[in-house]
This record gives structure tokens, sequence and C-alpha cells, in this order.
């Protein structure tokens, strides 16, 4: 069994949280890893709602079912009953022993007012993504504590990794289960599967969509614009629907975990900065696989090469951020100038990392330049400067400023 680096987020908030709540995509595995708390912690109850007595049960009354559980206990794909939310908000009031309950959800409640707001205070919220190349290793990554406080120990190592290697990575993705299918036949079969399942589960629990055959169609309009600014105004003229509806549909696709949106780095430095955000998919096999795109025709394709390594570093980085030990935001930067940075990373004390993807193997001065102004506009807040591109060596390019591969990222 794969080791998942957020495990020990989870044993330690249960320590002094009377609520933890896991959330990410279905088929990640959060409830592989809640039964392994419950294997290992072996005073808790287990109840999952994918199966439907329990479900019916804690629908058709949910105080009495809250009231009448054995504690602690874990409660598994808890979107699917938003009424508990009270009930268990009511029972911790009156408890607030330390890992009383372990829930797990395909949702984000933070994009669902009912569902999380109730538990405000009460609640770790951690986030599950697909595997990272480290865990798919056997290995934690180290990059992030060392680009914030070991820069320049960065320099001067080897990655052997190719860039052939890269895009089969990228393709594989990170859901457990497409990263050891055989074939790429098989990975497309799973995830047609998979986002029906989605489509005729989670959506419909979620929200009453009129028409939900158009949320595979707005899925592959949002791959096409990986890394591109979000404009929910173009997005719904080109698919024909009200912008209200388009944000409606979006806000669901996010919800569910299915695309992520990378926040503007505003700053408060007194520049006029671009404040949309930026679109990315939650998984590049899912997103190699609504733009309906081989192995073979990835690698022929330089733009769509770029788009694809660049959502797979931004996925890498949002993974090890959810098991780090540092408070640690991600966002992007551009200005009105044109001046722009793919990754800001804001560390402890608003310590500044900037990054810049490239799917290039050679390297110019001139791939420094966004980094530079950045350098230039942060000051003294600017920790360091790093350019990932697919070569294979770590090299200075001046002060603060460092070439790495993107291998980097889970190599040592």
């Amino acid at each position: 069994m794969l080791k998942r680096n957020i495990l020990p987020k989870i044993y330690s908030a249960l320590e002094y949280m009377p609520i933890v709540l896991l959330i990410g995509a279905r088929q990640t595995g959060k409830t592989t890893l809640a039964k392994i708390v419950a294997s290992q912690e072996k005073k808790y109850n287990y109840i999952t709602f994918d199966h439907l007595p329990s479900l019916l049960a804690a629908k058709n009354d949910p105080v009495s079912f809250i009231s009448r559980l054995d504690k602690p206990v874990i409660l598994d794909e808890i979107q699917r009953v938003p009424e508990l939310f009270l009930p268990i908000k009511s029972d911790v009031d009156e408890n607030r022993t330390p890992g009383r309950y372990l829930l797990t959800g395909s949702a984000d409640p933070l994009l669902i007012p009912k569902f999380g707001d109730s538990l405000a205070g009460r609640m770790r919220l951690l986030t599950l993504w697909p595997l990272s190349q480290g865990e798919i290793e056997g290995r934690t990554e180290t990059f992030l504590d060392q680009v914030f406080n070991q820069p320049l120990a960065l320099t001067g190592k080897t990655y052997p990794c190719s860039k052939e290697d890269l895009l089969l990575r990228a393709a594989k993705g990170g859901y457990p289960s497409s990263v050891f299918m055989h074939s790429d036949v098989q990975r497309n079969e799973w995830f047609n599967d998979y986002i029906s399942l989605v489509l005729q589960k989670d959506i419909i629990d979620l929200s009453r969509i009129e028409n939900i055959n158009q949320i595979p169609n707005l899925l592959m309009l949002l791959a096409s614009r990986v890394g591109g600014l979000l404009n929910t105004q173009e997005l719904a003229r080109t698919v024909k629907l009200s912008a209200v509806t388009m944000q409606r549909y979006i806000e669901l696709l996010r919800t569910l975990f299915l695309v992520h949106f990378l926040p503007a780095w505003s700053g408060n430095l007194g520049k006029r900065l671009v404040k949309s955000p930026k679109i990315y998919l939650s998984d590049t096999a899912l997103q190699l696989f609504v733009l309906n795109i081989d192995i073979e025709r990835l690698g022929n394709d330089p733009f769509l090469i770029g788009s694809v390594i660049e959502n797979f570093v931004i996925l890498e980085l949002l993974k090890q951020i959810s098991w780090s030990d540092m408070k640690i935001q991600m966002f992007h930067y551009r200005d009105y100038a044109q001046s722009e940075v793919d990754i800001v990373l804001e560390g402890p004390g608003g310590d500044l990392v900037a990054i810049e993807i490239k799917s290039s193997q050679s390297l110019s001065n001139d791939d420094f330049k966004g980094l530079k102004n950045f350098q230039a506009f942060a000051g003294e807040k600017f920790k360091h400067g790093v350019l990932l591109y697919a070569g294979t060596t770590s090299l200075a390019f001046g002060e603060k400023l460092t070439a790495m591969p993107i291998s980097s990222l889970w190599m040592k």
C-alpha cells in the first residue's frame, strides 16, 4: 500500500480538534485513509454513506442518527448528508473531546455555505489530492522546505529525468487507479466511468442542474484554457449560456475538485495587478482525457506540452503544500504591463518564492525576465526565484535565481 504523506497531519489534527474533515476528489484515497485510521485506532466506529441503508437512516432523522452513534466515529462521504452538520455541531458543543469525528467528503464545504458554516471553529480541514510523484515513488518531498530555508543548496545537482519521462508521468496523472493502469485504453475507460459517476451521483446530490450533459463540454472547454485567466463572460458566450449559469457550473466543478483556480497575488505594494484567477484541472491525466489527447499526440504538440507541464507542476506544488508544516499560499502574478510569473509562493513572515515553468530543455537569460521583474518589485520579501525546466541540471543564474529541473520537485 502506498504511503500518503498527509496521514501524519490527520493523526495530529485528531489529537487537538473535535472534528477533522478530509476532503478531496472521488477516488483519491480518502476512504482508504479513513479505514487505516479505523484499523489503527481501534476505538473508531466506521460508517459510509455510500451504503444505502446508512444514507437513508441519516437523511430520515439526522438528530437521532448522530445521538445514537458510538463515538468517536468516522463518517465517510459526508457531503451526501448535509443534514448532519447541525446535529454534529450540537453534539460537539456538548462534548469537545479531540478526535470525536473524522469526516470525509468529495465536495469542498467552503464553497457550499450550508455544509461547512455550522462547523467553523470546531473543525480542521485537510485536503487529499491525487498521488504526488514522491508518493508514487515512496518518498516525502522536501522541495518547499529547501526553497524557503536552504535555497543556496539547490544548485549544482543533477536530476536524471528525461522530458519523455515527464510527459509520461503527466499522462498517468495522480489518481491511484490511473497511475497503475497498463495502457491508455484502460486509463480512458476508467476516466469515462469516473466522469459518469460524478455526473450521476455527486452533481445530482449537490445541485439541481437542468442540462447536466453540458458539464463534460464545460470541462473540455476549461481543459483547453489551462494556464489562462478565468473569464466567465467569454466562456458563457462560447457555449451559449448565461453568465450566471456559467458561474454556477464552474463553482460546481470546483466544489467537486475537478478544476482548480489559482488566485492572483495582490501584494499591498501599490501596483495595479491583474486580479483574475488562472484555470487548471485537478489532474493532468484528466486534462488529456477530456481533450481526447494520447501520449503520442501530446509529444508532437509544443503548445499542449507547455499547458500540460504547467498544470503538472502546479498540482505537484499544491500536493506538497497540503502536508507541509509551513503555512504556504500559492498564487500567480501578472501586472497590467504584462509582466508575469507562473507561481508566487507566500510563506511564513510574508517571504516570497517566485517560480516560472518552462517545458523546454534549454535555457537563456531571457527566460528569467519575469522572475527578475518580480524580484525588483517584491524587494526584501523576495526569498528566491526558480525557473523549473525540462532539463536535468540545477544552475545558478544570478543573485537569488536558480534554474532547476522539474524533477527536482520530487527527486533528492
